[in-house]
């Protein structure tokens, strides 16, 4: 599948917003702790990804009722669905100077992931951060997509081709507006 940035300026995917809030005091704590370690812009990567894939549970998988939208208050309250994390991860990227997009998947619900491009690369890498349980071993890849859900076409299930610079308003809505998860789930997009 090719990937289609949703606008042609890479800068747009080093900016921050209010959801990806990656100039705020937490999130730069966090990402200077995870680059402690890592060399390079790879190794950081893949310890954002690793960190926020099992650092940070999956509300569902935990029952959290909480909702989380903003990446600082993923990274504060270790709690979100699959979009939120997704925000948390790309403001850990673009903090280090890693373009990040968001993108999706549609299931019965939308689903969110995270594309990258580090230094060098000439294509965009999709990474699922929503966190890994019986069934789901979603992996940090470059060569090749090891996602947590595979698209079902047969089941009217898609991947988007499109890398969205800012979360996708209809997404970003829900997850505002929602009271608690449960409420979330009556009100997630089905579609983008």
């Amino acid at each position: 599948m090719e990937l289609i940035q949703n606008t042609p300026d890479i800068s747009a995917y080093l900016a921050a917003c209010e959801a990806i809030d990656h100039g705020h005091p937490l999130v730069r704590s966090t990402a200077a702790t995870l680059a402690a370690d890592a060399p390079d812009a790879y190794t950081y990567a893949k310890a954002a990804f690793t960190f926020v894939r099992d650092a940070i549970p999956h509300s569902a998988d935990t029952g959290d009722p909480r909702v989380t939208w903003r990446a600082s208050d993923v990274l504060a309250q270790r709690t979100g669905i699959c979009c939120a994390k997704a925000h948390a991860l790309v403001a850990l990227l673009r903090a280090r100077g890693i373009p990040a997009a968001l993108c999706y998947q549609k299931f019965d619900v939308i689903h969110g992931l995270v594309a990258l491009r580090l230094p060098g690369a000439h294509h965009w890498a999709r990474q699922d951060p929503r966190g890994n349980k019986p069934g789901i071993d979603a992996q940090f890849r470059l060569d090749c997509e090891q996602l947590a859900f595979p698209v079902r076409p047969e089941c009217n299930e898609l991947d988007y081709s499109v890398l969205f610079a800012e979360p996708h308003p209809a997404v970003l809505q829900c997850l505002r507006e929602a009271v608690d998860r449960p409420h979330l789930w009556q009100t997630l997009p089905t579609e983008l």
